[in-house]
């Protein structure tokens, strides 16, 4: 099983094949103010998004966790094409999680473990 790599979390073997040596997913920060935080994004609509976005502005290291399309849930963000979800989620990392099997919770369990926030607003 891999890691990624600046969380040193196990990486499921299905999701190891689109990783590498450096880090799976980089990011530059538009600041350092708080560079060695590492949040965990699993909000939606407006205010989440836009409180986790100035964590991110400012070098929070930030995973935006998305639902699968088939998980039932409308996107209450938008298209990830349009620009205001662009806006609201720059800065930010992001993988998809099924937060409705027991697969998903576990890795879900096993970043949140890793990480120092863990932010939502379902």
């Amino acid at each position: 099983m891999s890691t990624i790599s600046s969380l040193h979390v196990p990486v499921p073997p299905s999701l190891a094949a689109c990783s590498n040596s450096r880090d799976p997913m980089p990011y530059t920060p538009a600041s350092t103010i708080l560079a060695g935080l590492k949040v965990l994004d699993l909000t939606r609509v407006r205010a989440g998004p836009t409180c986790v976005r100035q964590l991110a502005d400012w070098g929070a290291d930030v995973i935006k966790v998305e639902a699968p399309e088939h998980a039932g849930q409308s996107s209450l963000g938008g298209p990830r094409s349009d620009p205001d979800f662009q806006n609201l989620h720059r800065n930010k990392r992001s993988m998809t999680l099924d937060l409705k099997t027991r697969e998903g919770v576990a890795v879900f369990k096993r970043l949140a473990a890793a990480t120092d926030v863990v932010v939502e607003n379902y």
